[in-house]
């Protein structure tokens, strides 16, 4: 037995009130004795949460796709990850609930890089009041909505078990030490005490979370839980890596958030580099952070689709630690909202908008040290908003990508999926059904348009 199972062990016979005392104890000697880099290993970009329809519970909004209806022949999740078990959790989870009142709020999260030690980022960016969390918890997953007890840790911020989250701020809690391996699925567990308090949440996060009734974060499983498929309040895991470690935020709007893929198969395409970097052992260890958010643009905020991606580069981007590159998936909705039917014309964007857009990303990163790596715009052709006028802009859009050498890298992300009988379209192959979002196939794709060696060097040229 390793002395991390040891140590797990020793904390499955101690009683959850001597979880702060010790896990305290234990983080300050590992901070004092092992060496290492911060990383944020996995994360996700919040948003505003959207108000529930009228006449029932939370509904996911069309515009927002990638959670199967009832009885869709296309949701292959497994059984585990839909939370159906001796526990009662709904089989088919609903959309993200935009009240909590007086429960536990039960996410996973699959770190991509490893380490031995971590924390947890919590954001109220978009909240209008403080959040009160009264008790926070990780643990290792074991399947549904159960942890494994022996592998919980308490988090504290400060040194203390309950943390107001102020209105727009993020907070990381105190390291604790936890040994955990690339592709490790981690559970984190939130007690939120108070009545009626509005989440700030990511809602297509298509991994399994649950809400439960009272303060359940430290049992096994969840009693009468609900199930639903975003993260509230969650918005990053660092970890202790080696030395030599370092990330890579994805940028991105709906194809790197995952909308297209199977729920729960974690096949979003950021999700599928960060395999292909972990499998590549002549380079460093690389955690690849998915913060890409459906409907996202690069120029201007839309209702439900979180703030542009100038507006949240500060947050998504530079506040993680360990970052030093950054990729640019966005543009496409930037051309397609202004040609949706009834938008008004100052809603219409040019190919040197859009340019625009991307050069201040790229300042941004560069004045940061950081390396910026461009994806071309994919195709929509065959939906409503296409027409000659919007492929002619994002075809120049793409040509400036590829050729103005303004990016450090470019990833040909378009190129990856188009179909080469009709470059307007998705490749058959690849196309979900809505002619805009790869399927799973297609998302591998778009993962395999990166040459690794991108990922070598650390600092902007």
């Amino acid at each position: 037995m390793t002395d991390h199972q040891k140590h797990q062990e020793r904390s499955g016979h101690e009683e959850s009130d001597g979880h702060s005392e010790r896990d305290a104890h234990d983080a300050r000697q590992h901070r004092e004795s092992v060496p290492g880099t911060w990383v944020a290993a996995w994360g996700t970009a919040q948003q505003v949460a959207r108000p529930a329809e009228p006449g029932g519970g939370p509904q996911l909004p069309e515009q927002n796709p990638g959670l199967p209806s009832d009885g869709d022949p296309a949701d292959d999740t497994p059984a585990e990850e839909t939370g159906v078990g001796e526990t009662g959790v709904e089989e088919e989870p609903a959309a993200a609930p935009t009240k909590i009142g007086a429960g536990t709020v039960r996410m996973i999260a699959r770190v991509t890089v490893g380490g031995t030690a971590v924390r947890v980022a919590l954001s109220n960016s978009f909240g209008h009041a403080p959040v009160r969390v009264a008790a926070a918890r990780i643990a290792l997953h074991d399947g549904g909505a159960a942890i494994r007890s022996v592998s919980t840790r308490t988090l504290t911020f400060g040194g203390r078990e309950e943390v107001f989250l102020p209105t727009g701020a993020q907070l990381h809690s105190d390291p604790v030490p936890f040994e955990v391996a690339a592709g490790t699925d981690l559970v984190v567990s939130l007690h939120v005490p108070d009545q009626d308090v509005t989440p700030t949440a990511h809602e297509l996060g298509l991994r399994p979370a649950w809400l439960a009734p009272g303060g359940q974060c430290d049992a096994r499983d969840l009693r009468d839980a609900t199930g639903f498929r975003s993260y509230l309040w969650l918005t990053g895991i660092d970890v202790l890596a080696p030395t030599g470690a370092a990330a890579v935020v994805v940028l991105g709007d709906s194809l790197a958030d995952g909308a297209g893929t199977t729920p729960g198969a974690d096949l979003p395409w950021p999700s599928v580099l960060a395999r292909r970097l972990a499998a590549r052992p002549d380079l460093p260890p690389r955690a690849v952070v998915n913060a890409g958010i459906a409907g996202n643009r690069v120029l201007r905020e839309a209702d439900g689709f979180g703030a542009s991606a100038l507006a949240r580069f500060d947050r998504d981007v530079l506040a993680r630690p360990g970052v030093r590159w950054v990729v640019v998936a966005e543009g496409d909705n930037d051309i397609c909202f202004g040609f949706m039917p009834g938008m008004p014309e100052s809603e219409r964007v040019t190919a040197q908008d859009v340019i625009a857009g991307h050069r201040m990303l790229i300042g941004r990163a560069h004045l940061h040290g950081l390396r910026a790596i461009g994806c071309t715009l994919t195709p929509f052709g065959g939906t409503f908003v296409f027409s000659q006028e919007s492929e002619r802009i994002r075809q120049d859009v793409n040509r400036w990508i590829r050729g103005s050498g303004e990016f450090d890298a470019v990833a040909d992300t378009d190129a990856a999926v188009r179909d080469p009988s009709d470059p307007t379209r998705l490749h058959p192959a690849y196309d979900s059904g809505d002619h805009v979002h790869p399927n799973d196939a297609g998302s591998g794709a778009l993962a395999e348009a990166f040459d690794l060696d991108m990922f070598r060097s650390h600092a902007a040229e």
